[in-house]
């Protein structure tokens, strides 16, 4: 479905988008964020995307799980655009689908729309950065794979430590801060951090603090 080489400056991003609140769900650029569609507003949502630009802004609710108690639960102020990078249909109808992380925003405001799922006008001022790969972070890579093999064991997660041993700074920090069972709050702190290095000495924060697979849930999100 593409790569994201066309995205060069902000000038090159949509003013709006598709809005997805989802509690635990990290998109951050060049990142992959695998999704499983099922309920009928976001396959709508989907389905647009894939007729237009393919874009579509994660986001978390404010509060972790709001959006299983409300149908437009308050959403916190910054999410990350991403890209329909690849989609599978399923025979139940669901659609399994990537997203790749183009780059962050800051949600302006809500927009009124007729569409089942909600849209947003977008503000990618602060973070225009997010379109051009980031310099390698000072990371302590073996300090963090000595805290990160305990927390994939509490978890029962396995790696191919072989794949992250060769993975650049960049890649290696944004991919594991997406992939890892993280609680919201931690999720969320990770995607406003403003710089790799200080989400890398973040994420190297969390793993050496992590006691097991619920550690640092809850808490409002911003």
């Amino acid at each position: 479905m593409g790569n994201l080489s066309r995205y060069r400056s902000i000038a090159d991003l949509p003013p709006a988008a598709p809005l997805f609140p989802l509690t635990g769900a990290l998109l951050l650029p060049r990142t992959h964020l695998p999704l499983n569609i099922f309920e009928p507003r976001y396959l709508a949502m989907v389905d647009a995307a894939l007729a237009g630009d393919r874009l579509i802004g994660m986001i978390q609710p404010g509060h972790p799980g709001a959006e299983s108690e409300s149908a437009h639960p308050e959403l916190s102020r910054v999410g990350c655009l991403g890209r329909l990078t690849s989609l599978s249909e399923t025979g139940d109808g669901r659609y399994l689908v990537s997203l790749t992380g183009v780059c962050r925003f800051a949600l302006a405001a809500e927009e009124e729309a007729d569409s089942p799922y909600r849209q947003g006008r977008l503000d990618f001022g602060h973070y225009a950065g997010d379109l051009h790969p980031a310099p390698e972070p000072e990371l302590d890579r073996r300090r963090l794979f000595d805290a990160l093999g305990p927390y994939l064991a509490a978890n029962e997660l396995e790696v191919e430590w072989q794949d992250l041993e060769q993975a650049r700074g960049e890649s290696l920090v944004n991919t594991l801060a997406v992939a890892l069972p993280l609680g919201p709050r931690e999720k969320q702190g990770l995607l406003l951090a403003e710089t790799l290095n200080q989400r890398a000495q973040l994420l190297l924060t969390l793993l050496e603090m992590a006691r097991g697979p619920d550690a640092g849930d809850g808490g409002p999100l911003q």
